[in-house]
Formats: structure tokens, sequence, C-alpha cells
């Protein structure tokens, strides 16, 4: 894949997070030295310690929606809390926002069994807010990735092959094994995904620089990656912007 293509990178995080290390005005000006066309900002959401309240979700109407030439979508990336897939936010706030991702997080997750694990991820899939799962390769609860696939292309809701997760300094030995087997699924399935750099600083803006390894072990199409095209990530998450 040619990653000069990517359009996009929507699943990244400012010091509102409470642990990363960029201003959205930072973060718009490393898209735009990227030539990143669309960036997402997803702050975490209440579950994990030291981010945003509430209150900061909903006051997201405030900030403009194209700071230096590059279009923003703002949202968050909500808690998956158990094997129920209950959310960390309701569906009042969620509503507000321009785009939801869930995950799961170790620091707010009640593990279960593999199958009730799977099953609260589907049920995080199947929500009608959540558009992106993050990182579900991640290896942070163990989970069986068909089902999960299956689920993803029935909602469409996308699955994203998250770089971060694979950063040797993470310590995540499954992550990489995890992946490829979500990239054959999609792949088997005709399952678009999407690539996330997980961005906790400006620099790291559509950075992918694990990703290529596993797209070219498992031949993964191009044209299922929807990071090269806005209008392909609009169309298929259903999104008005």
């Amino acid at each position: 894949m040619d990653f000069k293509n990517i359009e996009l990178d929507v699943h990244t995080h400012t010091i509102a997070s409470g642990h990363a290390f960029s201003t959205i005005q930072e973060m718009a000006m490393g898209a735009k030295e990227k030539g990143i066309k669309l960036l997402g900002i997803t702050e975490h959401a209440p579950g994990i310690p030291g981010t945003c309240e509430t209150i900061y979700f909903r006051n997201l109407h405030i900030v403009p929606r194209e700071m230096y030439g590059v279009n923003l979508i703002l949202g968050a990336e909500i808690n998956i809390l158990d094997g129920e897939g209950n959310l960390d936010m309701d569906d009042e706030l969620m509503s507000k926002l321009d785009l939801r991702i869930a995950g799961i997080h170790s620091l707010c997750y009640k593990w279960g069994t593999r199958e009730e694990n799977t099953h609260g991820m589907i049920k995080a899939i199947s929500n009608p807010f959540v558009n992106i799962i993050s990182h579900p390769g991640d290896g942070t609860a163990e989970l069986d990735f068909e089902p999960i696939v299956l689920a993803a292309k029935e909602h469409h809701t996308l699955l994203e092959i998250n770089n971060s997760s694979l950063k040797p300094v993470r310590k995540k030995l499954s992550a990489k094994a995890n992946n490829i087997e979500i990239l054959k699924l999609c792949k088997r399935y005709d399952v678009p995904v999407i690539l996330g750099s997980d961005a906790h600083i400006s620099f790291d803006i559509a950075n992918y620089e694990y990703l290529p390894p596993l797209l070219n072990e498992t031949e993964f199409p191009d044209s299922l990656i929807i990071n090269t095209s806005i209008e392909h990530f609009k169309s298929y998450l259903k999104l008005d912007f």
C-alpha cells in the first residue's frame, strides 16, 4: 500500500485526555504537515483516570471544524465496560459527538470469559451510536475474532488496526498475531478496516510504521482500507459533516 494516499486519521488524543501531550491546534497543524485532510480527535471517556469530564464533550460545539486547512471531527473513545457491552457514556451525550469509537481498556474493564468478552464487543458493535472499535486486536481481552468481524460487517462498524498497540514499548505480545487474524478474516469476508495511529502527540499523527508488514503478509487489498477516501469513510459510516 502507498501510505501517501492516506487522507484521514481519526483516532487521536490531545492534552484533554490527561496522558497526551498536544493541544487541538497543535494536532491540526501536525495533520497539515502530514498531508492529512481529515483529523479525528477522540478524547478518552470518563472511565479513564485523568481524562476530561463530560462537560468537555458537551462543549465541543464551540470548536471550529476546520483549522489550518484540515477538517476536524470531534468525538470520544468510549470504554466498553463488561461482557454485556455497557459503555461509560450515555446515549444523550454520544448523540452530541461527531464520531464515536469504543474499545476495551484494562483500567476500566470487568474481564469475563472469551465468550463473554466477545459478546460484550459484539453488543458494542451493534450499538447504533458506535462507529469504530478501537484496537480490538491488542490482546487486552481474549476474543473470538470471526463473530466480531461478521458483526462489524452486518452493522457497518469499522474495526481498527491500531499502530500504537504494535509498538514494542507497549509489550502487547499477542497484538501482531491478533491483528493478522483480523486482517485475514476481513479479507475473507470483504470487510473494510480503518488504520489508526492512536496518536497522543502531534508528531505521531498518521504514523502507521508497524502496519506494512501485517498488510503485506496478509496481502490485504487497498480497497478495504478506508483511510484512503474521506467520501468512502463518510458514506460507509453514514456520517454527515
